[in-house]
């Protein structure tokens, strides 16, 4: 970082630039959350991070995830250390997490045994046995303790069976209080949503709901779930309510609460939602590639809210740009975005060479299932976009998709080094990034410049991969433009279909200047909490409505340059 600021300070006095804005007053993550994303243990091989639960313990977030080798830990929710461990069964799926004094216990999912771990010193990596076997197995466990102290243990993950909690004891050897309650069941044919695939189409097909998970706000249980299937685009959190932590619970009138299916980061179902120190929201959720294997996941975290008639929400729009982390309570996803606009979407991109089936467009194109692979790994290979104007570049993604790599597990010297550098004419450049030495395994490796470059033209510079061929799914670009905002959208037609309600058909009149749009929609002209972003579209078909409620539209339309709100209101339909 220091070599960094120097070489920056350089350039000020070597080429041009605009006026410098410090960005080092806040912090920022992008989803995928830049993490060291373990490789599956077997064939083929990938990366894989889902089923996440945080929780805070002695000053600090703590994070599982299905099998990653270990577990992370973060003082700010951006910046997460990983603890490798043999300690605990790291490969099992879903784990979950409790603080109870002074000890944190850990489970994992299981069809044969549930056995339960303690730690009071995490940090180290060191556990031992709680309980043998806990009454019976539980897959996608959830503990939840109340404000009395009662613990609570919910679990579940079927296509036929609900999901279902119970009371446990946890001073004699957290014995089951009881028998399990059932407590949700799938209602694909009420909840559009719930209807398995990207698009909420294979209405012929039984959803899995799952990953369980309690907060208590206000006096009222909100019990999260999961449908349709973590394979899908659509995959996402609903909410049900109750006064009771074994229920009976109600559904909430606003579901999903936390969607995201589409962009270049969708999926944001089976997660957990936490309080942070600030009195601040945040759930993270699973967020779908499934392209080399079903199980190819990463993580994304969002912000929640509750309004005040209690309804839990997300705000998921522009959910894969730069958002900050705040050290202070915030009230609206306002605050929370920098208004830092993708820069790169569609742009021209040049390359040392690449691999048959795998073209330059593939880096630009905002799907993380598609990328670009060089014929190589060597350092010879390089991408440079040019971003056709020039722009305020504010922070850079890079999303590394490894192809052809022969990668199992966790081992040493697993990790990218590159350089990534800018210019304002394509024939002068300079460095921005310089990950040469890097030693640090992220593959959707996030930078926030510490302050903004003018520039038109950005290369990276391959000199090292992990294994296999030099390839990038995302070279994403964020920052500022000079130009106009798009025009107003000022056609928006809604059909909602009569014979299937949990459908809608939109269509609208393209905007001068757009280079996409957000779709906003709710229950109700003062909760328009869903969210749906497309790129280059003007006309969608979504089918995640709850037959029994009415729906309110509008939309907005985007480019370089910002956001550009629409006076529609359609609805109700």
């Amino acid at each position: 970082m220091k070599n960094l600021l120097i070489v920056l300070c350089c350039l000020l006095i070597s080429c041009k630039t605009t006026e410098h804005l410090n960005t080092t007053d806040f912090t920022t993550i992008c989803n995928p959350m830049d993490l060291s994303y373990r490789f599956g243990m077997e064939e083929p091989s990938r990366r894989e991070a889902a089923d996440a639960s945080i929780v805070w313990f002695k000053d600090r977030y703590y994070m599982f995830v299905s099998k990653s080798g270990g577990y992370w830990h973060s003082k700010n929710l951006a910046d997460w250390i990983f603890i490798e461990t043999t300690e605990i069964p790291v490969e099992e799926y879903a784990p979950t997490a409790i603080a109870i004094d002074d000890t944190l216990y850990f489970l994992g999912s299981s069809n044969d045994l549930s056995t339960l771990y303690k730690s009071v010193d995490p940090l180290a990596g060191t556990w031992q046995v709680a309980v043998e076997e806990l009454d019976m197995p539980v897959w996608d466990p959830a503990f939840f303790l109340d404000d009395d102290k009662r613990l609570y243990l919910y679990w579940g993950c079927s296509d036929v069976n609900p999901l279902y909690g119970v009371e446990v004891d946890y001073h004699n050897y957290f014995a089951f209080m009881g028998d399990p309650v059932a407590l949700v069941y799938a209602q694909p044919e009420r909840y559009g949503w719930e209807v398995p695939g990207d698009y909420n189409e294979l209405i012929n097909q039984a959803p899995w709901i799952e990953g369980a998970w309690v907060n208590k706000i206000n006096g009222i249980y909100y019990f999260q779930y999961s449908a349709p299937g973590t394979e899908y685009k659509s995959y996402a959190d609903g909410v049900y309510v109750s006064e009771n932590p074994l229920g009976p619970f109600t559904y909430q009138p606003h579901n999903p609460f936390v969607y995201k299916p589409e962009g270049f980061a969708a999926g944001a179902g089976h997660g957990s939602t936490i309080e942070d120190q600030y009195g601040n929201f945040w759930h993270v959720g699973t967020i779908t590639i499934s392209m080399k294997q079903v199980f190819e996941r990463r993580l994304g975290l969002h912000p929640v809210f509750f309004d005040d008639d209690g309804m839990m929400y997300s705000i998921t729009r522009f959910g894969d740009y730069p958002l900050i982390i705040p050290n202070h309570k915030v009230y609206s996803h306002d605050e929370l975005f920098p208004g830092w606009m993708l820069l790169s979407y569609n742009k021209p991109v040049e390359v040392s060479s690449s691999y048959e089936g795998h073209p330059s467009s593939k880096m630009t194109d905002e799907d993380i299932r598609t990328y670009w692979a060089a014929e190589s790994g060597g350092n010879n290979e390089y991408a440079i976009i040019d971003l056709q104007e020039l722009y305020d570049v504010y922070a850079i993604q890079l999303n590394f998709a490894e192809h052809n790599t022969n990668i199992f597990g966790r081992q040493p010297g697993l990790f990218h080094q590159y350089t990534v550098e800018y210019s304002l004419d394509g024939e002068t450049w300079n460095m921005l990034i310089d990950k040469s030495e890097n030693k640090s395994d992220n593959t959707h490796d996030y930078t926030q410049l510490p302050r903004k470059v003018n520039c038109r033209f950005l290369r990276i510079n391959n000199i090292r991969v992990p294994d296999g061929q030099f390839a990038l799914s995302g070279f994403r670009v964020f920052g500022k433009g000079f130009g106009d905002k798009p025009l107003e959208v000022n056609r928006l037609e809604v059909t909602r279909n009569v014979e299937d309600r949990r459908r809608v058909h939109l269509s609208w009149q393209a905007s001068d200047g757009a280079i996409g749009y957000n779709i906003n929609f709710g229950i109700d002209p003062d909760k328009m909490y869903h969210h749906y972003q497309v790129y280059d579209l003007t006309s969608l078909d979504i089918n995640s409505l709850a037959i029994d409620s009415e729906y309110w539209f509008t939309i907005e339309s985007f480019n370089e340059n910002g956001i550009t709100e629409s006076s529609l209101l359609v609805g109700p339909k």
